[in-house]
């Protein structure tokens, strides 16, 4: 018995054995051998694609180049970046916008008290400038201080333009252009040549506008023909006070404004106008500090320019002072705009202000300059009324006034 037991535990034993033994083979059969061919399969479908440059790009892109500098410990990773989109950006502005650009050159007069020097003193002086086209028939737009520069001092007195030539883009025509209409306050004008099947600029919104954006400056810098200078929007609603004293609403731009390029197009990315290029800021101690008048509102100067030769403003008529806090206490006044005259004729005087009065506020709004009073009274039109507080003998009282056409 006990034999048998022995045997049968030993037939056991090697059953079990041989069971362990056929488990392992179908292990290997099942798993191992198909786990290393898929490593196997997968090294050379990855080998293959590494080894197609297009394949490897889209896999991991560029992989950033490493420069050591030359004389120094310090060694940086550089990333190279392509400037084609930014290249072919520019030349689609510039080719879009180019052939809605003009230069324009202006002859004046100038009487010089030397009259020793011939011609009884007078002698001819030359600009340049530049426009863009408005309309397929010859309408032009330009700043007014382009063609209506009449100016004196102690030594000269300065003409209006004589004579006006523009020239087209890829022309050699010269056209004599005559002046629709100009406008100092937001140094405008119109010009017209007599011509058709004209290439006009296409307008964006300027309100939409954005810092960093595009924008590229296009015109006719020291009459040496059509130039492109590049850039970004560095600042939107600059207020800008010229010489003169007149305050503008602009765009900074860091694109290089020069002399000549006064008239031309501030465009965007696409060569839509987005301004009219006027100013620069120019010092040694300054760079890439320039501007332009945004395109909107040049829209209605520009309408009212053509179809009136003139730009129709409501107006009070009184010439007047900023009264300040300060001003105010040194002259026992309140703060306001001190009136300091009233034309005869005018609105103001029909709505009995007086030299004297100081204007406190305009509708129910406060104000402190002239700046102020003029910016209230140019969102209204002519013939509407507006209620003016009063300071008069240290009392307050309202005037209503009925706003007239500027002369």
């Amino acid at each position: 018995m006990n034999e048998n037991e022995n045997k049968f535990q030993a037939i056991k034993s090697y059953s079990n054995f041989d069971s362990s033994k056929k488990s392992n083979s179908n292990f290997s059969k099942n798993v191992i051998i198909p786990f290393f061919s898929g490593i196997i399969g997968c090294s050379l479908v990855i080998g293959t694609c590494f080894g197609v440059p297009t394949i490897k790009n889209k896999l991991i892109g560029t992989i950033p180049t490493t420069s050591n500098t030359s004389n120094s410990s310090n060694a940086g990773t550089v990333d190279y970046v392509s400037l084609k989109n930014y290249s072919e950006t520019s030349v689609y502005a510039s080719n879009k916008i180019l052939p809605s650009i003009v230069g324009i050159e202006i002859e004046y007069t100038v009487n010089s008290v030397f009259s020793m020097f011939g011609n009884n003193g007078s002698s001819t002086a030359k600009a340049s400038g530049s426009g863009i086209i408005i309309s397929e028939d010859g309408y032009i737009l330009t700043n007014n201080h382009v063609v209506n520069s009449a100016e004196s001092d102690s030594f000269y007195e300065l003409s209006s333009a004589n004579k006006i030539k523009v020239k087209l883009y890829n022309n050699d025509t010269e056209y004599e252009a005559k002046i629709v209409g100009g406008d100092s306050q937001t140094d405008l004008a119109v010009l017209k040549i007599d011509a058709t099947g004209l290439t006009a600029a296409e307008f964006a919104d300027s309100d939409a506008l954005k810092i960093g954006e595009f924008a590229m400056v296009v015109g006719n810098p020291l009459g040496l023909g059509y130039t492109s200078t590049a850039g970004i929007i560095s600042a939107l609603n600059r207020k800008i006070t010229d010489e003169d004293g007149k305050t503008y609403t602009l765009i900074q731009t860091d694109a290089a404004i020069n002399g000549g390029n006064s008239g031309g197009a501030l465009v965007n990315s696409e060569g839509k106008v987005i301004g009219v290029s006027t100013m620069k800021v120019s010092s040694t101690d300054v760079e890439g500090v320039c501007f332009a008048i945004p395109i909107n509102s040049t829209v209605d100067i520009t309408s009212q320019l053509i179809k009136y030769n003139k730009v129709k403003r409501p107006y009070i008529g009184i010439s007047g002072v900023d009264l300040d806090e300060k001003t105010a206490k040194s002259y026992n006044l309140v703060v306001g705009v001190y009136v300091r005259n009233v034309e005869d004729f005018s609105a103001a005087q029909k709505a009995g202000l007086k030299a004297g009065d100081v204007i406190t506020a305009v509708d129910g709004k406060k104000i402190t300059s002239m700046n102020e009073l003029n910016e209230i009274k140019n969102s209204h039109s002519i013939g509407d009324n507006i209620k003016l507080t009063v300071n008069r003998d240290g009392k307050s009282t309202d005037i209503d006034l009925t706003l007239g056409e500027q002369p």
